[in-house]
């Protein structure tokens, strides 16, 4: 170990008076990256002209970039700072209606909520900018890049403002949406109890009706709730951090599971008729988790005791309508994932350009250093670019895959906009993108959040030992992410909702669409492929979406006999599904870099980099679809057969 390298002193420095740690790696806003994504593979520029209602046509590609210019610098050097400061400090539970967040959080959101951030896509109508949901979007990766748990605070927020704009009452969104959409007030979900966990059937919180039906009393206990309260009020403009909570509950003579599960709007605090706030609504916190990770945002048991609430939308269509949240936490989750592999690939590509361990078995390779250096840069070892290269893979694939989605928020907004005065056709487009949305949901975020993991282990073991030690950030990305594969549901619950409730009781039909759709490019991609490599993996994407297809048909066969089928093949049916929409995105991702290369204008360089990493996609990540054709097929038998009684330890 080379002990004398200004690496090592940088990696082993003593934390300073201050409290914080000496730099490592900055994080960078991949503003060049994403504007490839957007402009280059998915045309958002002609896409943002096709749009009625939002304001597609002031999202000029200069005000794109200078939005993401600006959030990147806002990031770059207010919320990657207090990353790590957050996983130090965490969250403070001082009272049922006080928790002191880390150091520097309220202040940073001070600065988000004075550049009017939050509001970006929102309705001029109650003091949003109307821009596409895309573009706010694309704010909210930044973000989630730099500091997650920060990002948590409004992310949250925009899930329960797009439940209550779809779902509320026009006098509660006149009252709630303006400061919320303002930033100045925040927002929650509160779903999981104590007794239940994704099992919503088992919700027990309940709802009285008072004032002749206009109000109800609320009264349960919700448990992992993400930013159920903080201290961001006072710093924001407000009297003490309103928060809004959006609840499921019962009523009473409610049926029993789903079916009897209406949703509540209950705020911290009760608001008065001029829209100043009154007083709390017996809303409070018990305490907060000790988590292994996420330490800077407050995962808070709340407990509601007659607590006054408004109905939002229909009774007992609870669930239905939370979904708009829970959509929308979703793919918040899939961008967790796609931008934990982003951070800890650009510290791992730092650390890995500087470390320097053994001779490259081809020779001396050390550029930069003197030549009398004992040692390479661990950069030039084949295992080390591969597991660089993985991550990077997952990063870009995974941003590809998220706009994707985003373009079909924004067709899903604009059309709702113009469904909501009359537009039938408008109605009917809706309806279609959000089946599609529905599709894709379970698909990236099961598929990203298991990825993201992956990723960030990679990075701690690309530093080796100095991975495993805290200052060095790399393993608090790993803690952090690990949540992704869980909350909104795991892993396995992504897989049924996939197979199950979006496959096969819809009778194939969003699963064929997709495939025709992704084998539409494909054949277009062959007929004009500027080289042999891109036929070849368009060759390859079509024949998986054909397996796809093949294997979805043998799980249905097998499962008429046995119903356990679905949910034994369900995990590996959503990660060989993930596998094949990420090439087919990284095939998109390549053919854009094939033209960059043959026009000759761009960076020839970032070019031959997305071809060179879509190629290690296909010949070195792929393949592994062939091991999960396998085992999403085995007998059930292998998983069901054992008798609980011998899972104990003898």
């Amino acid at each position: 170990m080379l002990r004398s390298t200004s690496l090592f002193r940088k990696l082993t420095s003593p934390l300073s008076r201050a409290g914080t740690s000496v730099r490592s790696y900055q994080y960078k806003a991949p503003v060049k990256e994403m504007i490839f994504c957007s402009e280059e593979v998915h045309g958002f520029q002609e896409h943002y002209k096709s749009l009625k209602n939002l304001s597609g046509e002031d999202a000029s590609p200069e005000m794109v970039k200078e939005i993401l210019e600006g959030m990147g610098k806002f990031c770059e050097t207010e919320l990657f700072p207090l990353n790590e400061v957050a996983d130090r400090e965490g969250c403070t539970w001082v009272n049922p209606t006080t928790i002191k967040t880390p150091a520097g959080f309220k202040e940073a959101y001070d600065q988000y909520v004075e550049g009017g951030w939050q509001g970006l896509a929102y309705p001029e109508k109650y003091g949003g900018s109307n821009l596409p949901m895309s573009l706010a979007l694309m704010k909210s990766e930044i973000m989630a890049t730099a500091n997650w748990t920060w990002s948590m605070f409004p992310g949250l927020s925009k899930g329960a403002i797009n439940t209550i704009m779809l779902h509320g009452e026009d006098y509660l969104k006149d009252v709630y949406l303006p400061p919320m959409i303002a930033g100045n007030w925040t927002g929650t979900m509160c779903l999981t109890e104590p007794q239940c966990g994704s099992d919503l059937a088992q919700v027990a919180t309940m709802a009285i009706t008072e004032d002749e039906g206009k109000t109800y009393s609320i009264s349960g206990t919700k448990i992992f709730i993400s930013a159920g309260d903080h201290d961001f009020g006072d710093s924001a403009g407000s009297a003490d951090g309103q928060v809004i909570h959006c609840v499921l509950a019962r009523t009473p003579g409610a049926p029993e599971g789903t079916k009897g599960i209406s949703l509540f709007l209950v705020p911290k605090y009760l608001v008065n008729e001029d829209g100043s706030l009154g007083e709390l609504n017996n809303v409070g916190v018990d305490r907060i988790e000790d988590k292994m990770g996420c330490h800077g945002s407050p995962t808070c048991q709340m407990n509601f005791e007659n607590s006054k609430g408004w109905l939002l939308g229909t009774k007992n269509q609870g669930m239905n309508h939370m979904f708009t949240f829970i959509n929308t936490s979703r793919l918040g989750c899939a961008i967790q994932g796609s931008t934990a592999a982003e951070l800890s690939h650009q510290g791992a590509v730092w650390y890995a350009k500087d470390r320097l361990a053994m001779r490259a078995l081809s020779g001396k390779k050390n550029p930069g250093h003197e030549p009398d250096m004992a040692a390479d840069p661990i950069i030039v070892h084949p295992d080390v670019r591969k597991n660089l290269l993985t991550q990077k893979a997952i990063a870009e694939g995974g941003r590809s895959m998220i706009y994707e989605c985003a373009k079909v928020a924004d067709r899903l907004a604009d059309n709702e906009m113009a469904g909501a005065e009359g537009d039938e056709a408008a109605k009917k487009a809706a309806e279609e993108a959000d089946d599609e949305m529905g599709f894709l949901t379970p698909i990236l975020k099961g598929f990203l959040t298991e990825k993201g993991v992956d990723a960030a282990h990679l990075g701690v073991q690309i530093y080796g030992g100095h991975g495993y030690i805290k200052q060095n950030k790399m393993e608090q990305i790993s803690r952090d992410v690990r949540i992704g594969a869980i909350w909104e549901g795991t892993t396995g619950i992504q897989g049924l909702d996939l197979l199950g409730r979006k496959i096969f009781l819809q009778k194939l039909k969003p699963l064929n669409s997709h495939c025709s759709k992704v084998r539409s490019f494909c054949w277009d991609t062959i007929m004009n492929a500027p080289t042999s490599a891109v036929r070849n993996h368009a060759i390859k994407v079509a024949l998986l979406t054909l397996e796809w297809q093949y294997l979805t048909a043998r799980i249905g066969l097998m499962a008429k006999d046995d119903r356990e089928a679905i949910g034994s093949a369900s995990v590996d049916y959503l990660m060989f599904a993930g596998y094949t929409h990420c090439a087919y995105h990284w095939l998109q991702m390549e053919v854009a870099a094939e033209k960059g290369l043959a026009a000759g204008t761009g960076d020839k360089d970032f070019y031959e980099a997305k071809v060179q990493t879509s190629s290690f996609f296909f010949d070195s990540m792929l393949p592994q679809t062939k091991t999960l054709a396998k085992t999403m097929l085995s007998p059930t038998d292998n998983v069901m057969k054992m008798k609980v009684s011998q899972f104990d330890v003898a």
